[in-house]
Order: C-alpha cells, then sequence, then structure tokens
C-alpha cells in the first residue's frame, strides 16, 4: 500500500511588472499632456495625500466661482424684470397724470357738476377789505 505524503506544491512564480515607457503615438492634446506631465507615474505608490487640502481648497473655489456667476446672472435677469416694471408703471403714472389734469381743468369740472345742479358763477369774485385797526 501507499504511503500517503503531502506533495509540495510549486509557489506559483509572480511576474515583476516590466515597466514599460509607453510613449503616446497621437497628435492630439491628451497625448501631449500626457507626454508633458505623467499622470500614471504620480499615482503608482498611492495617493500623495498632502496634495489633498489644496485640491479641496481648489474644488471649493471653483465651486464658488461658479455659485456666484448663476447668481450673477439671476440677478440681471432680475434687474432686467424689475426695469422693464418701472417702465411700465412710469407709463401708467404719465398716462394718469395726464388724465387727472384734463379733468381738474374748469371746464372740465363744471361739466361734471352741472347733473349736481351746480352752476359755475358768471361773476368775478368780490375782495373783501377790512380796515386796519389799532390795537
Amino acid at each position: 500500500m501507499a504511503k500517503n505524503t503531502v506533495r509540495s506544491t510549486p509557489e506559483p512564480q509572480v511576474e515583476e511588472p516590466i515597466e514599460q515607457d509607453v510613449k503616446p503615438s497621437g497628435k492630439g492634446v491628451f497625448s501631449m499632456v500626457d507626454k508633458y506631465i505623467p499622470i500614471g507615474q504620480i499615482f503608482n505608490e498611492g495617493l500623495p495625500v498632502q496634495y489633498v487640502p489644496k485640491v479641496l481648497f481648489f474644488a471649493f473655489v471653483m465651486m464658488m466661482y461658479i455659485a456666484n456667476a448663476h447668481y450673477a446672472d439671476k440677478l440681471v435677469r432680475k434687474i432686467a424684470k424689475m426695469n422693464s416694471e418701472v417702465n411700465d408703471l412710469r407709463a401708467d403714472y404719465t398716462t394718469l397724470k395726464a388724465d387727472l389734469m384734463f379733468k381738474s381743468k374748469q371746464s372740465e369740472v363744471a361739466k361734471q357738476v352741472e347733473n349736481l345742479g351746480l352752476k359755475e358763477s358768471t361773476e368775478p369774485p368780490i375782495k373783501i377789505t377790512e380796515k386796519q385797526r389799532e390795537y
């Protein structure tokens, strides 16, 4: 009978990654950026933690910049709307003022009160004077 023995299993051979300098062969924008800024080599050892606060600050500043641009656009639209409302109200004011000036003329007032039984006086008003008294 055969004796039970544990066979040693050969350890799998780990192939070391071969560093290949893959040069971009295109003439595009990304190939030029990769040629001068090798981003793949920066993250080989992991994320450089020393840059995280700077990146977060930059992202925050960019978000504030975008929010400010949206707020400015919204404000410009609101100002344009208010200017059109002011122009409409100014036109209404001018129309109402002209209408009031017309209705407050003496001839127009006389026409308005004629159906109430009031008539316009044809005699000029008399000035009443008082003699000066000494105190």
